[in-house]
């Protein structure tokens, strides 16, 4: 039992569990900060144009009530928060990159040079042209 809860300790403490953990808890304030975006800022924007709030639109069907403006609003939290995710993501990419110059790589060195007598590309160590049969000099 020991060995077993050992076990767990090490997982549970792991760097990527606790990263995880950090992300779920952040993620969780930005989506109340999203949710404010959509049902205080934009949802009462958009109706000023159809006269009514979106996410109260809804349909009747029998006794049931089917609050399609809530859907159509919580995927306007979604799409929202993915670009806004998006956007943070490449901007710490662009920062994680801005530190870190690319290295210029030196040309290669040269595998081949040209035969002085015939201007055929031969092999960097040949001693003869085998195109002309000329003996090559050093």
């Amino acid at each position: 039992m020991k060995k077993l809860l050992n076990e767990f300790k090490e997982f549970a403490l792991r760097g990527n569990v606790m990263d995880l953990a950090v992300g779920v808890i952040i993620g969780a304030a930005f989506q109340a900060i999203i949710n404010s975006l959509v049902n205080d800022v934009i949802s009462p924007l958009i109706g000023l144009f159809a006269n009514t709030d979106l996410s109260y639109l809804a349909v009747k069907v029998g006794e049931v009530e089917i609050r399609y403006g809530a859907f159509l609003t919580a995927i306007l939290n979604f799409i929202l928060m993915a670009v806004i995710i998006f956007f943070l993501v490449k901007g710490m990419n662009a920062l994680a990159n801005v530190g870190s110059k690319k290295k210029e790589e030196a040309p290669a060195a040269p595998t081949t040079k040209i035969c002085p007598y015939c201007k055929s590309e031969i092999a960097l160590d040949a001693t003869r042209c085998p195109h002309c049969t000329s003996t090559l000099e050093g």
